[in-house]
């Protein structure tokens, strides 16, 4: 009888057991507040896919322990205004963690609404991983606790691209094109001071900002261009607002070289086609045609799944910090998370590692700086969009070289 009644308990405690282990098993929801529809709407389709497939990854491969991540997309038509709605009704539904990369101008917003619901909210925290918008302002002047990085900023970037510029004895005027909000304005500065301390002896021939999203015929920009003489082009444009650019250039057989943050998105190798053999460059946080084609895998089978190109290397970083750091502090809270991201290092999905510096929530990582080339079965295996081309790597530089010291004075909780 006694021995029934241990048996008994014993399994009582168990079952408990079982029961609290799964009642901690959480699901994490990201409500991922980008463009879904209108100009830039496969950019931000192509973005959710990506988070989705690495979360997929994350949680078979158990990345925060039982707990699993689901991203779930919010279209935001690339506005501040629909952004500042959809974050309240995500906030409305009980999500806890935002992810954002679309519009700097968008990033600043949220950051500072998110502050604003934090201070009145305590317990109710939201957490903010920005995967993309990259003002430098947005980790220094601007940096808040409660807002991540992972990818790399406009002057990260732009020290890389220059860096690589200046070498071609061949570029003598440059001209600098641009989206006309805080990314764009933060590009164009960028590159001036930065060409003036690398390369002085580089004219600038012009300097437009043009509307976001709403031009449809780039031709007379890009005249513009050809009556300047230049010989490089600068630009941070993304989405269809550089796929339009480079049709126009192509249609105006425009002979120069563009240095670019966004060629290796979605549809600006399309309108690139020849035109853009060995003339294109990027810059950014990966390339597929890496040395040892690391993370291969992952891009094939994307590809494979969604008929479509993996080019948002940014996604990798930043679900493998929020499910690791979940996992570390024993937490699915903002808080505790943040705290634990703080620091953190992780793999980027080229290769090399990525530390999450603590003192501006900055993501630290290579870049890369590739140029569009014919595929060749060995510098260049993969191509994008079927075009038979893709991007050679020139240069990775080394996450202590493309690291620049912050401004922020973090304000802690």
């Amino acid at each position: 009888m006694k021995f029934a009644t241990q048996l008994k308990l014993g399994t009582l405690a168990v079952t408990m057991s079982l029961a609290t282990g799964m009642a901690h098993a959480d699901t994490v929801k990201v409500a991922l507040i980008d463009p879904l529809s209108g100009s830039f709407a496969a950019l931000g389709e192509n973005q959710l896919r990506t988070w989705q497939y690495f979360s997929e990854l994350a949680n078979k491969e158990k990345w925060a322990g039982e707990h699993t991540i689901e991203i779930v997309g919010f279209d935001n038509k690339a506005g501040v205004q629909d952004s500042l709605s959809q974050l309240k009704r995500a906030i409305d539904q009980g999500y806890r963690y935002v992810a954002q990369g679309n519009g700097s101008g968008v990033a600043f917003a949220l950051v500072d609404a998110i502050n604003k619901h934090n201070e009145r909210n305590p317990g109710k925290e939201v957490l903010y991983i920005n995967h993309g918008a990259i003002d430098p302002d947005l980790t220094n002047g601007k940096c808040s606790f409660w807002h991540f990085s992972v990818d790399s900023n406009v002057d990260m970037k732009m020290q890389a691209l220059v860096n690589t510029l200046a070498k071609n004895k061949d570029v003598k005027k440059v001209y600098i094109i641009g989206q006309n909000y805080a990314f764009g304005r933060s590009v164009s500065a960028s590159a001036k001071k930065m060409l003036a301390e690398k390369r002085p002896d580089v004219q600038i021939v012009g300097d437009d900002l043009h509307p976001i999203g709403e031009v449809k015929d780039f031709s007379p920009y890009v005249a513009k261009i050809i009556a300047s003489g230049a010989d490089t082009i600068i630009t941070g444009n993304w989405g269809s607002d550089l796929a339009l650019l480079i049709r126009a250039a192509r249609a105006s057989g425009l002979d120069a070289n563009f240095y670019t943050y966004y060629a290796v998105l979605k549809g600006a190798p399309t309108a690139m086609g020849e035109s853009g053999l060995d003339r294109v460059k990027y810059v950014g946080v990966g390339n597929v045609n890496n040395e040892g084609y690391k993370g291969r895998e992952l891009v094939e089978g994307f590809k494979k799944k969604h008929n479509d190109d993996l080019t948002w290397m940014q996604a990798y970083p930043a679900v493998e910090l929020l499910s690791k750091a979940i996992k570390k502090s024993g937490s699915t809270e903002p808080v505790e998370v943040a705290r634990a991201m703080e620091g953190m290092e992780v793999d980027s999905l080229s290769g090399g590692k990525a530390t999450m510096r603590a003192s501006d929530h900055q993501l630290q990582q290579p870049l890369y700086v590739a140029t569009w080339s014919k595929t060749n079965g060995t510098t260049v295996q993969l191509d994008q969009e079927g075009t038979g081309f893709g991007w050679r790597t020139d240069e990775v530089i080394p996450a202590t070289e493309a690291e620049l010291p912050t401004t922020c004075a973090m304000k802690r909780p």
